[in-house]
């Protein structure tokens, strides 16, 4: 067995170009209580915009391998390891409790190999492949636990949807259709729309041309303060920036805001009269757990759920789908097969 493997790797923070491919960092080897998998396929999401470009109060171990999300074969087995066994199909919860994130603080999923804590192993079912495994955990697995896990929607609500083409918003989108809810999905072109209306969602608005706040007020009403009339019932809101204040503008009295993030910002301009004087919830999300993605990989299993995948990238090309995701070129996912 090769000494060293391919890697992509964050060498200094700055920009997505400055992301380099190697073909001599060290292979892991299993140590107590860890195994290493033969990675299959590795997903990017937004956060790495982030782990590349810097984050103020977190220290990234440079040089490191990026990407959180993966999925892959065990190789090796570590002293201590019970239950798993070489050739296992496993997909990664990348969030290791002792270090913290894979890709991040310890070497994630850009590379040929990887080693995981057995902690984080999550047996996959055999008829969901490495690609759609490794587009679920932070993607799939946030908008799963937001929606399903906290029971947050019901059918019959009106939901609508920013950011709906990116990972966690087509996610969204689906999960929304099979609960019975009317979707509103906002995206920035054309395409992104036409592609939104194909995967069920039942209205789209094109926010870089029409205010989406008061699109939703033109068609179901002006919310009102004495009665539930008006408004849309739900906002899925993980942009923040200049869309928080017209969110909560539009949705009726006793609705709620849905909040997992805030890629464009997160401390934005507040108007709290909307919050009390419509009796508005802002209820917040964070994060996934096993049982989330069990649930997701299930639904791949029998046939309910097919991930949105835009690109399956080789590492060679995976600093171009990176740049895809921050300029907001992306529907969907961007994998990486090694």
């Amino acid at each position: 067995m090769p000494a060293t493997m391919k890697a992509l790797l964050l060498k200094q923070h700055g920009d997505v170009s400055d992301l380099v491919v190697v073909d001599d960092h060290p292979r892991p080897s299993a140590d107590a209580g860890h195994v290493v998998i033969r990675v299959g396929a590795s997903s990017f999401n937004y956060h790495d915009v982030f782990t590349v470009k810097g984050m103020p109060g977190i220290k990234v171990p440079l040089p490191v391998v990026i990407g959180l999300d993966m999925a892959g074969e065990i190789t090796e087995v570590g002293e201590g390891v019970e239950g798993w066994s070489v050739g296992d199909r496993v997909l990664v919860n990348p969030l290791n409790k002792a270090k913290g994130l894979m890709g991040e603080m310890l070497d994630g999923g850009m590379a040929q190999y990887c080693r995981v804590s057995a902690g984080q192993l999550i047996r996959m079912p055999d008829k969901v492949s490495f690609v759609d495994a490794a587009a679920l955990p932070v993607a799939y697995g946030t908008a799963h636990r937001m929606l399903v896990t906290h029971k947050t929607v019901k059918a019959g609500d009106v939901v609508l949807v920013l950011g709906a083409s990116g990972g966690v918003g087509t996610g969204c989108v689906m999960l929304l259709k099979q609960l019975g809810c009317e979707v509103i999905a906002c995206a920035g072109s054309q395409d992104k729309l036409d592609r939104l209306k194909a995967l069920g969602a039942d209205h789209v608005v094109n926010y870089r041309e029409t205010d989406f706040s008061k699109w939703a007020i033109e068609k179901y009403g002006k919310p009102q303060r004495r009665t539930y009339e008006g408004g849309v019932d739900v906002v899925i809101n993980f942009t923040g920036g200049d869309t928080w204040a017209p969110s909560l503008k539009c949705v009726k009295r006793g609705g709620a805001i849905l909040t997992c993030g805030a890629t464009a910002g997160h401390d934005p301009k507040e108007d709290l009269r909307y919050i009390w004087s419509f009796e508005l919830r802002i209820i917040g999300s964070n994060s996934f757990y096993d049982d989330d993605l069990s649930a997701l990989m299930d639904m791949i299993q029998d046939g309910r759920l097919k991930p949105v995948i835009d690109k399956e990238l080789t590492l060679e090309e995976a600093a171009e789908g990176l740049r895809m995701i921050r300029d907001r070129e992306v529907m969907g996912k961007i994998v990486v097969t090694p």
